[in-house]
């Protein structure tokens, strides 16, 4: 079993940033990927970043320019720069792992953008 916990959300202005992190506790396997997703009000869980074991990433074409998502293997720990914040970022960010055909999920952070 796979607990995750996210932190740093908060309010900030347009253009600000904030660093989301998120730690994994329990069994982690060396071969995982971590990820983070998104979602607005009314609106379906959307991918945001995420970083293969080999630290390769991908990201939403929202977001690329803005977030970089990086991840300290030795602290099981996946973060997420975010900058150039837009009132459009505005959403309860989740953390995500995925192991072994398994998928674990966080309990989400808020992250309000305000104009």
């Amino acid at each position: 079993q796979v607990q995750l916990v996210e932190s740093g959300g908060g309010l900030v202005q347009a253009g600000g940033s904030l660093r989301l992190a998120c730690v994994a506790a329990g069994t982690i396997y060396n071969v995982n990927d971590m990820g983070w997703y998104r979602q607005a009000p009314g609106k379906q869980r959307e991918l945001v970043a995420r970083v293969f074991s080999n630290n390769s990433t991908t990201s939403a074409n929202s977001v690329k320019g803005r977030f970089t998502i990086s991840r300290d293997n030795a602290k099981n720990t996946v973060y997420l720069q975010m900058n150039s914040l837009k009132p459009e970022d505005t959403a309860l960010y989740y953390c995500n792992l995925r192991q072994r055909s398994a998928e674990f999920w966080g309990q989400g952070t808020q992250v309000t953008v305000s104009s």
